[in-house]
């Protein structure tokens, strides 16, 4: 009774969490993170067609997305340049979220006010751009944030609530906006969507600036770079000074990265976070067109879509947080990679069958939601815990930069594989591109109980050290 009650105040304590004042806050904060996404791509796409601007013009509108991809370029001015006025009054963190959201609603603001039309769609492409520029830039500061507000054992729920936050408002941005379009004019559909960036906004007002105070090692790491740097005496004052910078922002997180963990360990997190989702990038392009050629109709995936999708999605990131807390960050890594297997292996199963059941379509696809939902959680936790504080905008970019490279590059040859090989064997073989990565997310645990790896991976559920055993 006694192992009984122990575990259950477990689970309690670890629901607590998302009781938290930072939890809550990232709720919010998550709302404004989604916000954007939508409103630069699917929403915007719904607008010019009806405008009767030309797909072909529409599917090059998609490139500004390439703001996400790349946000690790600027990720070190966020880093390091203290703004004005706003540093001293917001702190670093803050004043780059507000000016960022402030950015946010101009966008937005500039797109309500946009007439789109076959040949004037410079001014679309602009404030979209733009739009997705600010909303990545956000995004650079708001991880920073989390990561500093809270230690390792309590980014699982602050990562749920954070994606919970975004749901919501991709569903505003999504659904909503086009509700308030369908009714008053796309021009009042974009004015309500800069009305909810105040969302952000005051959130950013009322949390508080995270101490992140960065320890001697990396002082001296960073120190020492510069002194060779400045060994070139023989360089102009100009380009010392610039010289200086890129090294302080740009080579110093590398260096620390790889100090902190030594070649071999650091290659191995860097592939393990290149692998960990490949199953889901890999199978995401074909997850459409399999259900179209095994006879679903769109009723029937939107209706899975909406209500299986969403509904698993939401309880998945909670869960997904819980089971960090609860289970130890390693754990439900290692359980979000199963989860994946089973999904691919369901889908290979459903494709077998030759009369569609929504039923069977329905589990498959809340397997899959669940398996993204705590592969997502659990792996911005572990890419929280490898940054430094010293440099947690520059490192984080950076990593969540990599993590979709390797199953982007394979998710454009999906269509040749189906084609030569079939459905149920292309989910056989999605499933089976997990399997390098929890051989990886093994070798990281032994290391990290070693002493050697990441010591997040090692830690058990309130601060203790994981039993090898165990």
């Amino acid at each position: 009774m006694d192992a009984v009650n122990a575990r259950l105040s477990g689970w309690v304590a670890a629901l607590a969490a998302y009781r938290r004042r930072n939890a809550l806050s990232m709720l919010f904060l998550g709302f404004s993170s989604g916000l954007p996404f939508l409103l630069v791509f699917s929403t915007l796409s719904a607008w010019l067609r009806q405008a009767g601007i030309q797909r072909s013009t529409i599917g090059m509108l998609a490139w500004v997305g390439f703001a996400y991809s790349f946000k690790f370029v600027w990720s070190p001015v966020v880093d390091r340049v203290r703004l004005p006025v706003l540093h001293r009054l917001l702190g670093r963190r803050r004043s780059w979220m507000l000016l960022a959201q402030l950015g946010i609603a101009a966008g937005l603001l500039r797109l309500a006010a946009a007439a789109p039309a076959p040949g004037h769609i410079r001014g679309v492409a602009l404030a979209a751009l733009f739009l997705a520029f600010a909303s990545a830039t956000q995004d650079i500061a708001m991880d920073a944030w989390r990561i500093e507000s809270a230690p390792v054992e309590l980014q699982g729920p602050m990562v749920g609530a954070y994606s919970i936050g975004y749901r919501i408002a991709m569903i505003a941005g999504g659904a909503g906006a086009l509700a308030v379009a369908a009714g008053y004019g796309w021009h009042a559909g974009y004015g309500a969507m800069a009305a909810l960036a105040a969302v952000g906004l005051v959130t950013t007002l009322l949390i508080q600036e995270p101490e992140a105070a960065p320890t001697r090692t990396e002082e001296a790491r960073e120190a020492h770079v510069i002194e060779w740097l400045e060994r070139r005496a023989h360089w102009p004052r100009s380009l010392k000074g610039i010289g200086a910078w890129f090294i302080g922002a740009v080579v110093c997180p590398l260096t620390d990265f790889f100090g902190r963990f030594g070649t071999l360990c650091a290659l191995v997190c860097l592939a393990f976070i290149g692998l960990y989702q490949v199953t889901e990038f890999t199978m995401g392009s074909m997850a459409n067109p399999f259900y179209i050629d095994h006879h679903y109709t769109l009723e029937q995936i939107a209706l899975v879509g909406k209500v299986c999708g969403f509904t698993v999605g939401i309880l998945g990131v909670f869960l997904g947080g819980l089971l960090v807390a609860r289970i130890g960050l390693a754990r439900a890594l290692g359980l979000g990679i199963v989860l994946a297997v089973l999904s691919n292996l369901g889908y290979s199963l459903l494709a077998t069958t030759h009369t569609p059941t929504l039923l069977g379509l329905g589990v498959v696809n809340s397997l899959d939601n669940l398996a993204l939902s705590v592969q997502g959680v659990a792996l911005i936790t572990f890419l929280s815990a490898l940054t430094s504080a010293k440099y947690t905008a520059t490192q984080y970019a950076l990593f969540s930069s990599l993590y979709a490279l390797p199953g982007k590059v394979l998710e454009g040859t999906s269509g040749f594989v189906v084609e030569r090989i079939g459905y149920p064997e292309f989910f056989l073989y999605t499933a089976s591109l997990s399997l390098p990565a929890l051989l990886l997310l093994l070798w990281l645990w032994r290391r990290s109980i070693a002493g050697e790896g990441p010591a997040a991976l090692s830690t058990a559920p309130g601060g203790h050290s994981a039993d090898v055993h165990a």
